[in-house]
């Protein structure tokens, strides 16, 4: 099984990159590299100020091509499989941020 990695260092980044509309969460993770949707894979993500990185399954639900509208960076948007402690600790790391208007790398 292919892995990712994704290592944010501050809540603006993760703000940017979690996909809250996803029913168990997820994670928009910048790259270049070929996914297909549907694609399971194992995502190692260290959230802001953690000791340890989250293993998790993930499986693909979201592409951005490369020159995608509004020059949003290419990448895959994965949606965790059984992960609800992960998608928990980015609750409430984010907050109230959840609710703003700033824009995403996918919304």
């Amino acid at each position: 099984m292919q892995e990712l990695l994704a290592d944010f260092e501050d809540l603006d980044e993760l703000y940017r990159c979690y996909m809250p509309f996803l029913k168990s969460g997820g994670i928009f993770i910048k790259s270049n590299a070929h996914f297909d949707m549907g694609q399971e894979l194992k995502l190692r993500v260290t959230l802001p100020d953690a000791l340890e990185a989250d293993e998790v399954e993930v499986v693909v639900a979201w592409l951005t091509p490369q020159g995608a509208q509004n020059s949003n960076p290419p990448g895959v948007g994965v949606a965790f499989i059984d992960a609800p402690a992960l998608n928990d600790k980015i609750n409430k790391l984010l907050g109230a941020t959840l609710h703003s208007d700033k824009p995403t790398y996918t919304m």
